[in-house]
């Protein structure tokens, strides 16, 4: 059998500048669909149900990733063989893998969220770095977490940079985006959620909420703005304004690092005897 040829050669190709628009937010807002890149990106979006749309591939990529291709068709999901010149065209990395796909959105309705009765939220409050909420989006869901809740002053969910740097967790749990800080804090508290705000200025230390055993119910942490941290109207809705401890000499740390120390934190407290975690799982 002769090898495959791309079907797409052109990056001029209307499917082709359609996939490349979804770079831009205002097409992906538009559209409703945004680009996920790479083998694990795509294999995860053809397994969450009718998530992907379509799939651009080089023949080499189809080739090496022939399972990955099999289960964007059995998803139903439109293939393309494209020349390699064409994906680098549609992807926003260096160094393509080979394999972009348009995906549908696939954020929750914060009323979704809370209807769950979640027991481990993080909350991104002013985060405005795509990579910094992509890889707190992936600690989260590598924590154990219910949900993810971006407020409406945080970054897009689908930029690219985002969703590479969730590295497949976008699939993985609720996500609700656009929501008010204000209103994320009162619905979760409402819903039986603890609310804490991680801040380097925090009046509370990481370490003695564990000692105390206040951490083992509901929890919502809440994250701040890479440079500034969070706002004082912000910290004043949390419950308790909580730091990680520095038992060294960094001066502090940064955004995805401290997120990961406070969701594991809590996932570890509710899993202890008396959490949340040991009534419901066993």
């Amino acid at each position: 059998m002769p090898p495959a040829s791309p079907e797409l050669i052109s990056p001029r190709s209307p499917r082709v500048s359609a996939a490349r628009r979804l770079a831009r937010r205002n097409f992906r807002s538009k559209e409703r669909l945004f680009l996920a890149e790479g083998p694990q990106a795509v294999r995860e979006a053809a397994g969450y149900g009718d998530t992907l749309v379509e799939l651009f591939a080089t023949v080499e990529a189809a080739e090496r990733y022939a399972d990955i291709v099999g289960e964007a068709r059995a998803a139903g999901a439109r293939v393309h063989l494209a020349a390699e010149d064409v994906i680098a065209d549609i992807s926003t990395t260096v160094t393509p893998q080979g394999l972009v796909g348009v995906c549908r959105f696939v954020d929750s309705p914060f009323e979704d969220v809370l209807a769950a009765r979640p027991r481990l939220v993080a909350v991104l409050a002013h985060v405005r770095d795509p990579g910094n909420a992509g890889t707190v989006l992936r600690c989260a869901d590598a924590a154990g977490a219910e949900a993810v809740v971006l407020t409406d002053a945080s970054v897009d969910l689908y930029n690219p940079k985002a969703v590479r740097a969730s590295v497949g967790s976008l699939f993985h749990l609720p996500v609700a985006v656009g929501v008010p800080v204000e209103q994320a804090v009162t619905g979760l508290r409402d819903a039986g959620v603890r609310i804490l705000a991680a801040d380097g200025a925090g009046t509370d230390d990481l370490d003695t909420e564990l000692d105390k055993g206040t951490m083992g119910g509901p929890t919502a942490w809440v994250f701040g703005n890479e440079a500034w941290g969070l706002p004082e109207e912000t910290r004043a809705l949390a419950d308790a304004v909580v730091r990680v401890p520095i038992h060294g000499k960094a001066e502090s740390l940064n955004l995805a690092t401290a997120a990961a120390v406070c969701l594991y934190a809590s996932a570890r407290a509710q899993r202890a005897s008396g959490g949340c975690r040991s009534v419901t799982e066993s």
